[in-house]
């Protein structure tokens, strides 16, 4: 049985949420009402996914969220909030996040969701065996994949998941086209209008890692996607 952390202010909600993911999806799920409770949880348990409210007292759901990528890079997060702005859907992709749901939703839509989560993140451990690169040489940028850094003249700079998935699709794809939906489809398993301008928002960001070598660009290729390219 999959155990899901489930954190929510709203105590009603809350076990509606509880009491109906662990008779329909059969989960065992941890229910706390704040992002302290909710760290001291989940460094207590194991667990298969997690889902934070974003707008919580003592602790909100993105300070929570990046506080458990700190310990846990793999483990899936779904962000939930009534705002639906888009720069609080970015900082939830930035901050690590799997996927984010705005308030009013059914919850039948969420289960639908954290099954998807969960059948990739199982997906992703069947294949964690399988040799992929994740050291790479960018001109004179290094780029380390495991540890999501990339170094230059002895400055480094710590990238969140989102850019470093981003950077080694480009890196893998180095001096060829990066379809736009390969990406979209590959980091964000959607290739809808809000992902594509969540991931123009982070290919800005490593432009500017990048800047300091002139010999590295990330092209844009009318109708096509993206090239990473290093003279």
């Amino acid at each position: 049985m999959k155990k899901i952390l489930l954190v929510e202010d709203d105590p009603n909600l809350g076990m509606l949420l509880q009491d109906y993911l662990q008779l329909k999806g059969k989960f065992e799920v941890v229910l706390c009402t704040d992002g302290e409770e909710g760290i001291k949880a989940f460094t207590k348990q194991n667990f298969d996914l997690c889902i934070l409210d974003v707008m919580m007292p003592k602790k909100d759901g993105f300070t929570l969220g990046k506080e458990i990528r700190k310990s846990n890079q793999q483990v899936p997060i779904i962000f939930a909030t009534a705002k639906a702005m888009m720069e609080d859907k970015a900082s939830a992709y930035d901050l690590g996040g799997d996927d984010y749901i705005t308030k009013p939703f059914r919850i039948e839509e969420l289960l639908l969701r954290i099954n998807a989560l969960l059948k990739r993140a199982s997906a992703k451990e069947n294949t964690a065996n399988e040799p992929v690169q994740t050291h790479f040489e960018i001109g004179q940028y290094t780029f380390d994949y495991t540890t999501q850094l990339i170094h230059f003249n002895g400055v480094q700079q710590k990238l969140s998941t989102k850019e470093a998935e981003l950077l080694q699709l480009l890196c893998l794809k180095k001096n060829t086209v990066l379809t736009r939906e390969e990406a979209l489809l590959s980091i964000w398993h959607d290739d809808n209008y809000f992902n594509g301008r969540s991931m123009d928002v982070f290919l800005s960001k490593l432009r500017k890692y990048l800047k300091e070598d002139p010999k590295v660009e990330i092209l844009n290729v009318h109708g096509k996607g993206y090239k990473l390219l290093v003279n």
